[in-house]
């Protein structure tokens, strides 16, 4: 990594925070020097996997807390919207993206996410890595795909950085469906949303869910108040994943995903297909940045970090 923004962000004091996991049967505790920061919940119940409470390096919390805890002043819509999160809602006709109690569209169709074993948690004095594989079933108990999720945390003194992949094998002929309900997301604090006065902003530079849900754009950052600070996030793509760069699902209620695979429903053309093709013994690869940041996306330098970002890959 050179030093340029981020080496300057990353030296800019003498310490890093340590990160440390501990694991449980269902979960893995992630601490950022010898403080709480977050939990990788493995599946709980058959449920995607997702990572809650997110915060910035001081601390303020960027998550909905909803449905995991009660919280005032938050809404309750989308019980499946927890935390940050990878699954979609069309893979051969299932829905791994609402699969939680009280979803809408939990259904007979359903699949489910199993957990077979956390192969690393392994700790560092600048990040840490978490790598966990999962079988995707289908409603019949059936796996369809093997997920190896790869998360890594930098613990920077300004920032959070996690870098998430999501590695599929297919187990059989998989068909990721044209539909926008998907895909890599995040479910903001209620009151960062552009509903209450937040903003999202893309690379081009186009603001408000009018012009950035359903657009195509390398990045997306999100910033609003909590607590009387600005705090923002930013999910950032990268050239190697399918469709780059990717559609947009960011609504002003605060979901926030990059979703790949929605052309029909974002271009609201019935004759376009988004749909991609994974043939049963082959390999796909998602990749994406969560830059968590103080201030919004002109002060966290956003642009630059991105730039960096796919520089080093």
């Amino acid at each position: 990594m050179r030093i340029s923004v981020l080496g300057i962000l990353f030296f800019s004091l003498p310490v890093f925070a340590q990160v440390k996991f501990t694991q449980q049967p269902d979960r893995i505790l992630v601490a950022i020097d010898g403080k709480p920061y977050t939990t990788f919940y493995l599946a709980p119940g058959g449920n995607k996997p997702y990572l809650w409470p997110l915060s910035t390096a001081s601390g303020v919390v960027v998550t909905r807390h909803f449905p995991m805890e009660d919280f005032p002043g938050e809404t309750h819509d989308h019980p499946h919207h927890r935390g940050l999160f990878f699954s979609h809602g069309d893979i051969n006709d299932y829905n791994f993206w609402a699969t939680e109690p009280g979803a809408q569209a939990n259904s007979p169709n359903a699949g489910r996410m199993v957990l077979v074993k956390v192969a690393e948690a392994k700790g560092g004095a600048k990040s840490g890595t978490i790598r966990a594989i999962f079988d995707g079933e289908d409603p019949h108990g059936k796996p369809i795909m093997r997920e190896t999720r790869t998360i890594t945390f930098y613990a920077l003194p300004r920032l959070r950085i996690i870098d998430y992949e999501a590695r599929i094998d297919a187990l059989e002929k998989l068909v990721f469906g044209d539909t926008k309900e998907g895909t890599f997301g995040i479910r903001l604090a209620t009151s960062m949303t552009e509903a209450k006065g937040g903003r999202m902003v893309n690379a081009e530079g186009k603001e408000t869910e009018k012009n950035v849900w359903g657009q195509r754009s390398a990045w997306v950052d999100y910033d609003g108040p909590v607590d009387g600070q600005t705090v923002g996030v930013a999910i950032f793509d990268t050239p190697r994943n399918p469709c780059y760069p990717t559609y947009w699902h960011a609504r002003a209620y605060g979901l926030f995903a990059a979703n790949p695979f929605g052309v029909r429903d974002f271009t609201r053309d019935k004759s376009a297909n988004g749909s991609m093709t994974v043939e049963k013994g082959q390999t796909v690869r998602f990749r994406y940045r969560v830059v968590i940041h103080p201030g919004d996306y002109r002060q966290a330098k956003i642009a630059e970090l991105y730039k960096e970002y796919v520089a080093d890959r």
